[in-house]
């Protein structure tokens, strides 16, 4: 079983680098911006068939020959935009972008000109953008292939309905830059079941919830690869500002022979871990594009890093929202699911205390939120192919947070207090994430609870509903003092609010236990391989 899951990690990602690596830059390669290059052309995220983002300036920018007028036009407004290329051949407009209107999927057009040549891009749409960034989880695809654990749960049913002219995308191809980088390949693509197939589940499942909400066009930038490290895409400007972030993972980077390597665009394992070259090659070149804001999904090669990932994700974000310049542009990440890292014994929480390094990424970066996922039975298996209801999550928070729908529940139940009598715990709730009342999925007993005495040993608890309180006893513990619900690496909860939102993992202790099990080692390289 270990070795088919495994295998399943491996195909995932091949598959995709496959599709990709043919389109791959190469050092030293065309890079429109840094060479003299004054052949008149936009940067290429700017494509006939994308969506624009609404209610913004959309920035557009490109190369010419220095000193040469470029003018814009947009059939949507009654203005010409002029400006100048630089010496560097370098040159940056700005179009003001109507509000989108509910059902008008309207195709426009936007004409860019530069003496007696002209670049015409069509079909357009007005809408809103969310670039969608992350590892594995992200990059899984709406495709399966029969009799293997890939493909979206139903992918078949799945892809027949994609029909959805209005949704469109923006793949970003791999790439790896040493230094920051300012021009992607990819091709803007309409969402239907011809096209569906590659593109990601999550991203796409939020995309779909937007559009079925909103009735407007959706665009999502992909930018993601399996097995890459939050350092990865994180720039070496944000690293450098934080002595804690630069020694754990810049100064090993650049003091090691790799860090001298000639870089490629070719996937490797190694590479999508080393700090930096993926942002460089693939968020920089973004800089600047107008959007709504970002979804990411991505911990799994971080997971033994804790609660130096709250940080990273902390510089990681700041640095992002420095380079689109739109302000705290919302944020909304995944938190892990359960999985065993290898590690049999179900007492292992150290993939939980990762877990709590993400959700502190909320009380530490304004305009973020978090979906839960501990609700997916299937803690053997690093992909759960369960994709719906993790876009669908994301897609609420959204829909709450940043659309202002206030009527559509993104939180479930969230420990608030406990209240101890004798041998039992009484839990209260956050009364704004109770969503109609608790709940179990399945009807039985709450699951994933645990108590301790001042002895910090835990304890399964018997759990049962009292109205919004949960009540907690275990026979072994006749003085308890802390609890813990989903703190275990392979926790699968059944506990929900009646909007049908997970609860969320906590504790109560603040106990520095450690968890230790000599006999268990992973290795990545076999991990990776399937082996």
């Amino acid at each position: 079983m270990k070795l088919k899951h495994l295998l399943s990690f491996v195909l995932l990602v091949l598959f995709t680098v496959s599709l990709t690596n043919s389109y791959a830059l190469k050092e030293g390669s065309n890079n429109i911006f840094t060479n003299a290059d004054s052949l008149f052309k936009t940067a290429n995220v700017f494509q006939s068939g994308m969506v624009i983002q609404q209610r913004k300036p959309f920035a557009i920018w490109g190369n010419a020959a220095a000193g040469s007028t470029i003018t814009i036009k947009a059939d949507w407004i009654n203005k010409v935009f002029k400006v100048t290329a630089d010496g560097l051949n370098y040159w940056k407009g700005s179009i003001t972008v109507p509000k989108a209107v509910p059902g008008d999927f309207k195709a426009h057009n936007i004409t860019i000109i530069s003496g007696d040549k002209t670049i015409s891009l069509t079909n357009l749409l007005i809408g809103d953008v969310w670039v969608a960034s992350g590892q594995s989880n992200m990059q899984f695809g709406m495709q399966g292939q029969e009799g293997k654990d890939n493909g979206v749960l139903n992918y078949t049913e799945e892809i027949a309905a994609a029909n959805y002219p209005n949704i469109r995308w923006l793949y970003v191809d791999l790439n790896f830059k040493a230094q920051p980088y300012d021009q992607v390949t990819g091709k803007w693509v309409q969402c239907s079941p011809e096209t569906v197939g590659r593109f990601s589940g999550v991203a796409y499942y939020f995309a779909r919830d937007l559009y079925q909400h909103l009735n407007i066009p959706i665009g999502i930038v992909l930018s993601n690869i399996g097995a890459s490290t939050g350092q990865a895409w994180t720039s070496r400007i944000e690293m450098q500002s934080d002595t804690a972030l630069y020694n754990k993972y810049l100064k090993p980077y650049d003091d090691s022979p790799k860090s001298k390597e000639v870089i490629d665009g070719g996937f490797s394992w190694d590479k999508v871990t080393r700090p930096t070259l993926l942002y460089n090659a693939m968020i920089h070149p973004l800089a600047g594009l107008s959007i709504k804001g970002i979804i990411w999904y991505q911990g799994e090669f971080n997971h033994t890093d804790k609660g130096k990932y709250t940080l990273l994700e902390q510089h990681m974000i700041k640095g992002w929202r420095d380079d689109f310049g739109q302000g705290d542009l919302p944020f909304y990440f995944v938190q892990m699911p359960s999985f065993y890292w290898n590690n049999p014994d179900p007492k292992a929480f150290d993939y939980a205390e990762f877990r709590e390094a993400q959700a502190n990424i909320l009380k530490v970066v304004p305009n973020t939120g978090m979906a839960i996922t501990l609700d997916d039975n299937v803690p053997m298996i690093l992909h759960p192919r369960n994709k719906k209801p993790v876009g669908e999550r994301l897609a609420q928070i959204a829909l709450n947070n940043t659309y202002h729908q206030k009527d559509i529940p993104y939180l479930g139940p969230q420990f608030s207090k406990m209240k101890i009598s004798g041998s039992e715990v009484k839990l209260y709730y956050k009364k704004e994430t109770l969503g109609g009342g608790l709940a179990t999925r399945d009807t039985l007993a709450p699951r994933q609870f645990f108590v301790a005495g001042a002895d910090s040993v835990f304890h399964v608890a018997s759990a049962r509903i009292d109205g919004d309180n949960i009540i907690l006893k275990s026979d072994s513990v006749a003085n308890p003092v802390a609890v813990r619900f989903a703190y275990t690496n392979m926790a699968v909860i059944n506990l929900f609010n009646k909007s049908g939102l997970p609860a969320e993992p906590f504790r109560t202790d603040d106990w520095n236990i450690k968890y230790v099990d000599p006999k268990i080692k992973l290795d990545y390289d076999k991990l990776n391989k399937g082996k």
